[in-house]
């Protein structure tokens, strides 16, 4: 059955996306007005409802509204971080009108849906959910206030929320789904949901996919079964039936091992990151095939027009002028958060994104005579920017973040930057020359934000990992740093990668940039035109219909 009208989509569907699909995520980057995301997970989730909309496939978005989104990232007296938990208003989203129930510990708790209508920001129908209702306690409010509880109960009342009330909204909706499309196993507890109907687990299998963002068996999330059925996350489906559908003898729940055997196929989110989920998971039993497909941006949402006309036409001019003004526009940002004026020809490097230990932010730093000689080269000039939001709770990516910015007082061409959200993560692209990425390897799934990078004539200068080996070619579209040896100790590749890093900008990137400037716009065009199609959101969504929703 088909949606209401007032929920439809705008356009016919294209006969082969007309497969009906809903779309579970914890979290979307729509709109710089829409706070509903923290990091990668909700820009990949974002940019796939945009691509969707755009080759008009037959999909609808569930999330969550978060009354005080992720937070927002402001400053202190001294300049150091703090987080803002503050109340979003939205004007741009419709109440459906729709109020049902679900079970979470023992107690009944009201969810409303909110719309957002397909043409505000081009993307497919997308429905928020939302528990700050007066019918509830502060506790069950409580449940949609903040994106990712740190409180253990907290979260999985969350999973509740977007896996059950998700599965249950698409029922009061009337909206008949072939299948359902888990991102992580936040929304696993639809699988229970839908299970209760017929008790069919064939059936069930054949409705259910999934898709596994994480590269590390320990960063995958496991509860105490009893704990988890206390508070409902199954539904009330007896005991022994839980254990025999996901094949569980001890105590353990492994989210992510049990949305593996539950549906008909999952996927990694890179080349790489498919290789590492099979040989992790492979050793267990009655799993599901584990296919890759390389996350993507929206390159419509994304790229620089102005950029790509030029580079189109062969207008060397016109591109380095639009560069020059698309560095300026960052750099008015820069002044006035830190006071700090860039100069537009002044090679700049930016590492921007999530800020989590793993990312090694503050890399480069850790020579400090090194550190010390780049930023104080005056042949060579460079300015160096940082920006991220670490999660609140982890006070040990907080105190790194801190640390660069009371770094970056006593030194004129280095800046941090606060509020890292999608309308920053565009200038900072567009006003970069080199996007710098340097997570530990293999811990980083995929990483999307060199795509966006590459899309705004900003050189990608990465470890081997995640999403780059698909894309990176050495001194050709960017720059590369060597693989550490993975069997020393963390600490030793830590030291490999920062030397490499230091080399291949003091021999490769300022030397091209400074004195070879043909040479590096040539490298600033092959990375804009190697990024698309490829790394382009587009062939991600008709991959997902080709390979996982269609198998």
């Amino acid at each position: 059955m088909a949606l209401a009208k007032e929920f439809q989509h705008p356009y016919e569907f294209d006969p082969k996306y007309e497969k009906a699909v809903a779309y579970f995520s914890m979290e979307f980057a729509i709109d710089q007005a829409l706070k509903t995301y923290s990091g990668g997970l909700g820009f990949l989730a974002g940019s796939h409802m945009r691509s969707a909309y755009d080759l008009n496939q037959n999909v609808v978005g569930i999330g969550v509204l978060w009354k005080y989104g992720y937070y927002d990232q402001v400053r202190r007296g001294d300049q150091t971080m703090d987080a803002l938990f503050q109340e979003k208003l939205y004007s741009f989203l419709v109440d459906t009108k729709i109020k049902f129930q679900i079970e979470i510990n023992k107690h009944p708790v009201w969810v409303k849906a909110l719309f957002l209508p397909p043409k505000t920001f081009g993307t497919v129908p997308m429905f928020f959910l939302s528990t700050d209702l007066p019918e509830n306690d502060h506790l069950a409010q409580s449940t949609s206030h903040k994106l990712y509880d740190s409180d253990p109960g907290g979260k999985v009342a969350q999973s509740i929320l977007l896996g059950v009330g998700g599965a249950k909204l698409l029922d009061e909706l009337g909206h008949e789904v072939e299948k359902y499309h888990l991102n992580e196993a936040h929304a696993l507890s639809a699988a229970f949901y839908l299970y209760n109907k017929n008790k069919d687990l064939d059936d069930l299998k054949e409705k259910l996919v999934f898709t596994t963002h994480t590269p590390e068996e320990a960063g995958n999330e496991k509860h105490d079964i009893r704990f988890l059925e206390k508070l409902g996350f199954f539904c009330g489906v007896p005991m022994d039936e839980v254990r025999k559908m996901a094949k569980i003898e001890g105590e353990e729940f492994n989210h992510t091992l049990v949305a593996l055997r539950l549906s008909k196929i999952a996927n990694g989110v890179s080349r790489i990151h498919g290789q590492v989920a099979n040989k992790m998971w492979g050793k267990y039993s009655d799993i599901c095939p584990i296919i890759s497909i390389t996350n993507a941006q929206n390159k419509k949402y994304w790229a620089d027009k102005d950029l790509y006309r030029a580079m189109e036409s062969k207008d060397d001019e016109a591109l380095i002028a639009r560069k020059r003004q698309m560095k300026s526009n960052l750099f008015y940002r820069v002044a006035d958060q830190t006071g700090k004026i860039f100069d537009d020809d002044v090679l700049t490097i930016v590492w921007a994104r999530r800020f989590a230990a793993y990312k090694r932010p503050d890399l480069i730093t850790q020579d400090q005579e090194r550190f010390g000689k780049l930023i104080n080269n005056s042949k060579r000039p460079v300015q160096i920017i940082w920006a991220g939001k670490p999660y609140p709770m982890d006070y040990n990516a907080r105190s790194m973040f801190d640390n660069l910015v009371h770094m970056s007082k006593y030194k004129k061409n280095v800046a941090v930057l606060v509020g890292y959200e999608l309308h920053l993560s565009k200038l900072l692209k567009a006003g970069s020359d080199v996007w710098l990425n340097n997570p530990r390897i293999p811990r980083e799934a995929s990483g999307t934000s060199g795509m966006t990078a590459s899309m705004n004539g900003s050189v990608n200068f990465s470890t081997y990992d995640g999403w780059i080996p698909e894309f990176a070619k050495h001194k050709v579209n960017s720059f590369i740093v060597p693989e550490a040896d993975l069997k020393t100790p963390t600490h030793q590749q830590d030291v490999s990668d920062m030397e490499n890093l230091f080399d291949i900008l003091e021999n490769d990137i300022l030397p091209t940039y400074y004195d070879n400037p043909k040479e590096w716009w040539k490298i600033v065009k092959s990375s804009m035109q190697d990024v698309s199609p490829y790394f382009d959101a587009d062939r991600m969504a008709y991959q997902y219909y080709e390979k996982v929703y269609n198998y």
